[in-house]
């Protein structure tokens, strides 16, 4: 049977989100949050391939104690294990060190054949998540993946499906192999009562770092992040246009003339 490991996070509605002019930091408290929803196709794909050729899915998320409710979102929906790391040690990692503790936590439960993730997260937007832990996991990698074409176990290969400029592409990886994937193919589904009720009562276990084996601790959070980042701050909005309406096209091109007159323009 193949064992899937399935990374999920936990992200603030950007929609909602809003930047402190004076840190430059993004106000979180109070904004929703949500699964990331590249994640929510890499879900999908990981329950299609548990119903299609049969498999053991293990969703591991990082964040804080309240990113549990995206991993008991996985489980609602064929999800067979759910495993967060969550301790201050690990606050302002960034993607070096998240996939270092990411690759750790899930070396104590086995080896893996698959492993998927979403293309890039809403909040950090980088895309370097998948390649990152395909290092980390020594794996084949298939980014921007459309969909899961076949799988041949006993021949151990994969084939997606992904999209290029010109059309799309059938790519061949050996197994074990990473694929992120991104909004194409799996539409997402939505839990039932038995399965949300399932998920509610199963067990989410809990990483701190000292649960880790092998740990090391300059690796992980601020200390282990290589990324500098010493100003965030909005783009600076243009001037805005002005609209004329002056009731009829030849108003409105008396208007726009006396715009140009005396702009200088004409």
């Amino acid at each position: 049977m193949l064992r899937i490991l399935l990374c999920v996070k936990q992200v603030p509605d950007v929609d909602l989100v809003k930047m402190d002019p004076e840190t430059g930091s993004l106000i979180r408290e109070g904004v929703p949050a949500i699964m990331n929803p590249n994640d929510m196709y890499a879900l999908e794909a990981a329950v299609r391939v548990k119903e299609r050729w049969g498999a053991e899915i293990c969703a591991i998320s990082m964040g804080p104690p309240a990113a549990e409710s995206v991993l008991r979102e996985c489980l609602s929906v064929g999800t067979d294990r759910a495993v967060l790391i969550s301790d201050g040690r690990f606050r302002d990692a960034d993607t070096l060190a998240t996939s270092y503790s990411i690759a750790a936590a899930a070396g104590m439960y086995g080896k893996f054949d698959l492993i998927l993730c979403g293309r890039e997260t809403l909040d950090g937007a980088t895309g370097q998540m998948g390649a990152q832990l395909a290092e980390r996991f020594d794996t084949s990698l298939i980014s921007g993946a459309r969909r899961i074409v076949e799988i041949d176990e006993s021949g151990g290969l994969l084939r997606a499906e992904r999209e290029v400029e010109d059309g799309l592409e059938l790519v061949e990886a050996k197994l074990p192999c990473l694929l992120s994937l991104e909004k194409t193919y799996y539409q997402p589904r939505i839990p039932n009562f038995r399965g949300k009720k399932a998920a509610r009562a199963a067990e989410v276990k809990v990483l701190t770092a000292s649960d880790i084996e092998g740990l090391d601790e300059t690796r992980i959070g601020a200390a282990g992040s290589g990324t500098i980042v010493p100003r965030t701050y909005p783009p600076e909005r243009g001037e805005r246009g002005t609209v004329l309406d002056g009731g009829s096209a030849e108003k409105d091109a008396e208007l726009l003339a006396g715009l140009l007159e005396r702009a200088g323009l004409i």
